[in-house]
């Protein structure tokens, strides 16, 4: 069983040593305790095999005082599974990565099959002597999630996952505190951790892979309103007749430019006559994919650039209407389909700037991520660090 803090002041220095080692005289300057007191809440933590002593810090005038850490012995497990792909990493108490894996997976094969292939990943990891035991784990799924139980509900593109216990299994399995999130919130916690976002309060994720979904940062936590819906813009409606949608309804940004939908109008170009790259690519495989759509425009392919300068567009003029509702201090582009890179970036930062008030978008960078792959599975241990690291 995952030991946990017994009061908000040892959650509030486990949050900070997280962070890295500290003083224990910084400790008292941020939490505002007395030394005593405070050498009786780290002296506790310590007990209980969350923190140990680590030397002494240089002198500040005085007797100098000594280093504390989180216990190296510490260990969580970030799970963040894709439309198509599971990635696996095992971090320190400090969410330092120490061991990765990633494999493909179609998420349509269903919970068990899933689930059952990230519970193997784990394991070769803690094979390798990654994790003698696991503190918690948190994990990311490709659709809405309802945070408070914990399980999936309705979600579009992972047929046989509606209200499957993930959380409820995921901490059986492995034995520890387990949370569920969708997977764009874990990506927005991974930027807000040790990505472009860490010295900014509220921004918004925007993630383009299979789908299309934004996490919404405001001061520092996700909000995912009510039933934990919030974020899920890839169902806006952009068109009353466009393409039909994996959600039932037609014209939403993510029937135009998920994934999907890009690799559904590049076979369009290349059968059609209008990409000669693309046509060329096709003779090879039995389909094409979001990132041959990005080789080709990269080649020059005119009806490549065509593409991504639609979707960008199109992701832009929701991105505007979010802007100038929300007022984030940041917006980072992530997922799969960003991989299109800077001509995507440019045609989205061109519709927001134009069609937002200058008020929100004076200061407003629009930025793609930094952290790539990692910043799912470090968002996941984030999400379960600070379950761990509290009292509630």
């Amino acid at each position: 069983m995952t030991v946990r803090p017994e009061n908000r002041h040892q959650a509030a220095l486990l949050r900070l040593l997280r962070d890295g080692e500290r003083s224990r005289a910084e400790l008292g300057d941020v939490v505002r305790l007395s030394r005593s007191k405070l050498a009786v809440e780290v002296d506790r933590l310590v007990a209980l095999g969350l923190a140990e002593q680590s030397g002494l810090a240089a002198s500040r005038g005085g007797r100098r005082s000594g280093l504390v850490r989180l216990s190296p012995r510490l260990r969580f497990v970030g799970i963040d599974v894709g439309a198509t792909s599971i990635d696996v990493a095992v971090t320190g108490g400090d969410l330092e990565v120490l061991g990765t894996a990633s494999e493909p997976c179609d998420v349509r094969q269903g919970p068990a099959a899933v689930l059952d292939r990230a519970m193997e990943m784990v394991a070769k990891l803690r094979a390798q002597g990654l994790a003698e035991e696991v503190h918690g784990v948190g994990v990311g799924v490709p659709g809405p999630v309802s945070f408070r139980d914990g399980v999936p509900v309705a979600p579009p593109i992972m047929p046989g996952w509606d209200r499957f216990p993930v959380r409820e299994a995921v901490s059986q399995e492995l034995g520890c505190p387990a949370l569920v999130d969708n997977d764009v919130n874990i990506m927005a916690l991974g930027e807000l951790h040790a990505g472009l976002a860490r010295q900014v309060a509220d921004f918004l994720l925007i993630k383009i892979g299979t789908g299309v979904g934004c996490g919404i940062v405001v001061d520092g936590n996700i909000y995912r309103g009510v039933s934990g819906s919030a974020g899920d813009i890839g169902h806006i409606r952009v068109d009353d007749f466009g393409p039909a949608c994996a959600c039932g309804n037609t014209g939403c940004l993510e029937a135009y430019f998920g994934g999907a939908a890009l690799a559904r109008d590049a076979l369009a170009a290349a059968r059609g006559g209008q990409s000669p790259y693309l046509a060329e690519r096709l003779e090879t495989r039995e389909t094409l994919t979001a990132a041959d759509v990005g080789e080709a425009a990269a080649a020059g392919d005119a009806a490549a650039v065509r593409l991504v300068r639609e979707g960008g567009r199109r992701v832009g003029l929701v991105l505007a209407g979010l802007v100038s509702f929300f007022n984030p201090g940041l917006v980072i582009i992530a997922g799969g389909v960003a991989g299109l890179g800077h001509t995507l970036l440019a045609e989205i930062r061109s519709v927001v700037y134009r069609r937002s008030l200058p008020l929100a978008t004076g200061n407003l960078p629009i930025v793609l991520s930094e952290l790539g792959g990692t910043a799912g599975v470090v968002g996941a241990t984030r999400l379960i660090s600070d379950h761990v690291f509290s009292v509630d």
